[in-house]
């Protein structure tokens, strides 16, 4: 346990191009969590929302993008998530299937990947990955806090695809 509280991992470039672009997480990280929820919504509906960065704000609340040029894997992208500013590259961009991105908050780094399962009756499984590896990490930023962060912004998805799909009735 002891060599988990000091774990750096790999290099913010490793992570990015042999695990984020790889569709994985740091599985060796201090904190790693994995949240997933089923909408009533297909896969490209769900896409609409998420891969909507600038309307973040508008669903999601505490997440604001502060700079983004294009969503292409290798992109950068400056955002902010309850006040805290993070600086991302996109590693995986699939339209309706996922959309992965490494990235560095405090000088930790971290992997968020988002999946899209296809399910049948034009359901959809969303699944968030996450893992964030640095030295004592885990006694700042725990996986119950990150298992949280991920339930409460699949839970704004969630209201979010809801209130469109009533709003076309």
């Amino acid at each position: 346990m002891m060599s988990k509280l000091f774990y750096r991992g790999p290099s913010l470039a490793t992570l990015h191009t042999d695990y984020a672009a790889r569709h994985r997480i740091d599985t060796e990280a201090p904190v790693t969590s994995e949240s997933s929820v089923v909408v009533d919504a297909t896969p490209a509906q769900v896409w609409e929302v998420m891969a909507d960065l600038r309307d973040w704000p508008a669903w999601a609340p505490g997440y604001e993008v502060l700079e983004l040029d294009e969503m292409a894997p290798g992109a950068e992208f400056r955002w902010r998530l309850g006040g805290v500013r993070i600086t991302s590259k996109f590693a995986v961009v699939a339209p309706g299937r996922e959309l992965t991105w490494s990235g560095v908050v405090f000088g930790y780094k971290a992997v968020d990947q988002q999946v899209l399962e296809a399910l049948p009756g034009g359901r959809t499984r969303v699944t968030m990955r996450e893992s964030l590896a640095g030295p004592l990490v885990s006694l700042f930023f725990g996986v119950d806090k990150l298992r949280a962060g991920h339930d409460r912004y699949l839970a704004a998805l969630t209201t979010e695809l809801t209130r469109r799909s009533a709003a076309h009735r």
